[in-house]
């Protein structure tokens, strides 16, 4: 499976904006001051899933041939990734089936229907779905679509990438969370293809570190639970694709207690009046963390704005 280039980001933007918008890059001074340096916020969550991983889902399902629209599309998510196919797909008149883990984000199971995906549960985690979902895709012949290891997908998200470095001149830090790696996969294509010398620098949980110990370390490791309220980035396991072009791409990655996850939900909402997502507000609080020099210019990703009211009130109370 070779990795997207550039190009291949370039080319996925006809599809992409032929159905959303770019997504605001804005800065806001009130951060500036929380994190200490000047900052900029590229809101994916304004997307019309809620997510940066729409793109992909345009991207991919609108290069599907005839057989595999014959076929239907299938996916495991904890949401945002099975928003993406089901939108793409309805647009496309495509089957899509999504299966999320059981105890999901009610609000994210809702919009899934409501884009028109059949819509079941099984399994404690994402792992534990995505499993399911590759043995049920075999035996009955759907098109299976991995979070993480499409190359479609990843050029589709990396257009978020091509819209930060078309605005700013100068960027010294993206941080962006990492679940499965598709976010942060695209920056990397996007900032070497054009030359750019920002730093690409990775958001985990404590909880569900999977990708950051694998990283740091000589092996490849995987979990047995992921335990964080950040479900975009609750995975247990490493993806090939991904995991191999972030091992050559990324420079650092900043681990966030779930205290400092929560931390961010609320910046995001008092410094920048924006409703982000565990996942989608790491960036921000994993900036703050990071510490950047002073005079340095950041972009944090916000991923998504897909939380529910549980989490909003665990997360403020």
């Amino acid at each position: 499976m070779e990795p997207p280039r550039l190009e291949d980001v370039l080319a996925a933007k006809e599809r992409v904006y032929a159905h959303m918008r770019p997504s605001p890059l804005l800065h806001h001074p009130l951060l500036d001051e929380w994190v200490g340096c000047r900052v900029w916020v590229k809101h994916e969550n304004h997307n019309p899933t809620g997510s940066f991983k729409v793109r992909g889902g345009l991207n991919l399902v609108g290069q599907l041939g005839d057989r595999e629209r014959q076929q239907g599309v299938i996916a495991a998510s904890t949401g945002n990734h099975g928003q993406s196919l089901a939108l793409a797909c309805q647009l496309h008149g495509i089957r899509c089936r999504v299966v999320v883990p059981v105890d999901s984000n009610p609000d994210k199971k809702a919009a899934l229907r409501a884009f028109g995906a059949e819509l079941f549960e099984y399994g404690r985690d994402f792992d534990e779905a995505r499993e399911y979902v590759e043995d049920v895709a075999r035996r009955e012949g759907w098109r299976y679509v991995h979070n993480a290891n499409e190359p479609l997908l990843i050029a589709g998200v990396g257009t978020y990438a091509i819209e930060i470095f078309d605005t700013l001149d100068r960027v010294d830090f993206v941080f962006v969370p990492i679940g499965g790696g598709s976010g942060a996969a695209g920056c990397g294509i996007v900032r070497d293809g054009l030359g750019r010398s920002t730093r690409v620098v990775g958001v985990q949980a404590q909880q569900a570190d999977a990708f950051v110990e694998s990283w740091r370390g000589p092996v490849r490791v995987t979990r047995e639970r992921a335990e964080t309220f950040a479900e975009g980035i609750a995975t247990r396991t490493t993806f090939d694709l991904t995991f191999s072009m972030l091992k050559a791409s990324l420079d650092d990655v900043v681990v966030l207690a779930e205290s400092e996850l929560r931390e961010g939900v609320a910046a995001a909402i008092q410094f920048t009046h924006n409703l982000a997502e565990g996942a989608g507000a790491a960036a921000l609080a994993a900036a703050r963390r990071y510490a950047p020099p002073k005079d340095a210019t950041v972009v944090c990703v916000m991923s998504g704005g897909n939380a529910d009211m549980r989490t909003l009130r665990h997360t403020l109370a």
